[in-house]
């Protein structure tokens, strides 16, 4: 990895950060919105000043995550100088953000459940759209001749969720940092492709 896709941290206000960590250790259903107000050092009148609902501190996770997550893959595809680096920055930029925000790219992928239907629909769609990055990578290099799938929508979906399994066990200070699982799982989604060397 030559260079961070998030040169910056995702930034949370308090409540959210409160709101998160909470989520994460407890789940959705667990956390009370005394517990998140308690973790954010407020009363929970102070809490609810900010946001009218548990609900609403998850939706805001869900969009701060995605609207940042949606721009980096935008300048990974941007920046390419082919269709082989172009699938390379892509598949890099979304192990990244698994890995360097797992915590986040957990409880918004395992909370879709509980998310109102609106929101939840607004979230579903804004992972279909990190989908299609891959996919539109994967068609594009089978046009090319370089990957020899012949079903790119599968292969981006397997793609997809290899790189969000890492949110579920990468932990920092572990075996591999996080350069180093770039580079291992690039090439096993490479093959998933059915790279053409």
């Amino acid at each position: 990895m030559t260079e961070s896709h998030f040169p910056e941290a995702i930034v949370f206000d308090a409540c959210c950060t409160a709101a998160l960590s909470c989520f994460e250790q407890n789940g959705f259903h667990g956390t009370s919105i005394r517990q998140i107000a308690s973790a954010a050092g407020l009363s929970v009148p102070g809490l609810y000043h900010h946001y009218p609902s548990k609900a609403a501190l998850l939706e805001k996770l869900c969009e701060v995550s995605m609207s940042e997550l949606h721009a980096a893959l935008t300048n990974a595809r941007d920046g390419a100088t082919s269709t082989l680096d172009r699938f390379d920055r892509l598949v890099a930029c979304l192990l990244e953000f698994h890995a360097e925000f797992g915590a986040v790219a957990f409880v918004t992928y395992s909370e879709i459940r509980s998310l109102q239907p609106g929101p939840r629909e607004d979230h579903i769609d804004s992972r279909r759209r990190v989908e299609q990055y891959i996919t539109d990578a994967v068609t594009a290099g089978v046009a090319e001749g370089i990957f020899a799938t012949n079903e790119p929508r599968h292969v981006a979906r397997a793609i997809t969720h290899v790189c969000l399994g890492v949110a579920q066990w990468y932990r920092p200070g572990g075996a591999n940092t996080v350069a180093e699982i770039i580079d291992i799982y690039t090439g096993v989604c490479r093959d998933a492709a059915r790279y053409v060397r």
